[in-house]
């Protein structure tokens, strides 16, 4: 719709099915491993991309707002385009940090908004806000029902008439993402991660992974290299 603006992620599956006659928008391709090299807070960093997967779309409601976006795109392509500055590739990293900070800015109040919505949304609207807040490391449906004051059963059939998906594989796919988006943190070890993720040993978070993603962190990191 007009006045929106879309997140989509690297080896998203999508496609465009159809659109409006008039139907004009600003694409912004950003290279996976730059992108992943320069967010500048990687706390922040996990929630935004977990809330954008779910949320994708976010709507636009100002025209101070939306050229405010617009000027972000421009400032990041002319740094982009400056290739004989001295200092290029020092200050288009800066811009790229600059750049994600100021869009997790502009959409930090819905993002707030949707966080504190727990006693308030649905019952499958508060999973999904559990489920963000919390799958760095808890990994068991019956933490949840547990917080929902709800049976296992009765969140896995919440999640399957509200996403045709059960609550163990929300667990997973959540879990998927923040292990990869930390493996991808060059200036974690997999100690550190293990630890953050309050697995017992590092042996167990190696067999979780390799579960999860077919593959050890270890070689995990090595494809990445």
């Amino acid at each position: 719709a007009a006045g929106q603006f879309l997140f989509w992620f690297a080896e998203s599956r999508w496609k465009i099915a159809q659109v409006s006659k008039g139907f004009k928008a600003t694409v912004l391709l950003v290279e996976k491993e730059f992108l992943i090299d320069n967010v500048p807070d990687q706390g922040w960093s996990i929630n935004a991309q977990l809330h954008s997967r779910v949320h994708p779309v976010k709507d636009i409601n100002t025209k101070a707002e939306k050229n405010k976006i617009l000027n972000n795109f421009t400032w990041l392509l002319l740094r982009f385009q400056e290739t004989d500055h001295r200092f290029y590739e020092e200050a288009l990293k800066l811009q790229m940090r600059l750049f994600i900070l100021e869009m997790w800015h502009s959409f930090a109040n819905e993002y707030e908004r949707r966080r504190h919505s727990l006693q308030t949304g649905t019952l499958y609207e508060q999973f999904v806000q559990l489920l963000q807040q919390h799958c760095l490391t808890q990994r068991e449906v019956q933490l949840y029902a547990n917080e929902l004051n709800i049976t296992p059963k009765y969140l896995n059939y919440l999640c399957k008439i509200h996403s045709d998906r059960t609550a163990s594989d929300w667990i997973r796919s959540h879990a998927r993402e923040r292990i990869i988006l930390l493996l991808q943190n060059r200036h974690l070890n997999i100690s550190e991660i293990a630890e953050e993720m309050r697995f017992s040993s590092k042996s167990f978070f190696t067999r979780y992974v390799k579960k999860l993603l077919g593959q050890t962190p270890t070689d995990f990191r090595k494809r990445l290299a």
